[in-house]
């Protein structure tokens, strides 16, 4: 598996098409008390919103990272939304996607140049 990374801290992984947001981004949004996310059957578009995610701080729209159609939507987040928070490149994972265009993946950052974005904000 390999994630690739937005620079509005959403990942993507090309395994399984699973889509969350990153370790910096739950820590700019502090305590997440609701989430939001496609049911499955929906066509989600690159740079689009696709999920919220509220805090005691605010909401956020998710943009989706890739283009496809929702196959999951993480059902534990509905009782326990703070696997954002506690795991969110893990079991915090948002939806998954079948990836209708799979060559936008290049167009993401890897890991490394990830880390390097993160560190230059």
């Amino acid at each position: 598996m390999t994630r690739h990374f937005t620079t509005d801290h959403e990942w993507v992984d090309d395994a399984a098409g699973t889509v969350g947001i990153t370790d910096y981004a739950q820590g700019q949004l502090g305590d997440v008390v609701f989430v939001e996310v496609p049911s499955p059957g929906t066509t989600v578009t690159k740079g689009t919103a696709a999920a919220v995610v509220e805090s005691v701080k605010a909401a956020s729209d998710v943009y989706s990272p890739v283009s496809g159609t929702v196959t999951a939507a993480n059902a534990d987040l509905e009782a326990e939304p703070a696997l954002v928070n506690t795991d969110p490149e893990g079991r915090g994972w948002l939806f998954r996607l079948e990836l209708s265009a799979p060559d936008e993946l290049a167009g993401l950052m890897d890991e490394a140049a990830y880390k390097t974005f993160v560190a230059s904000l």
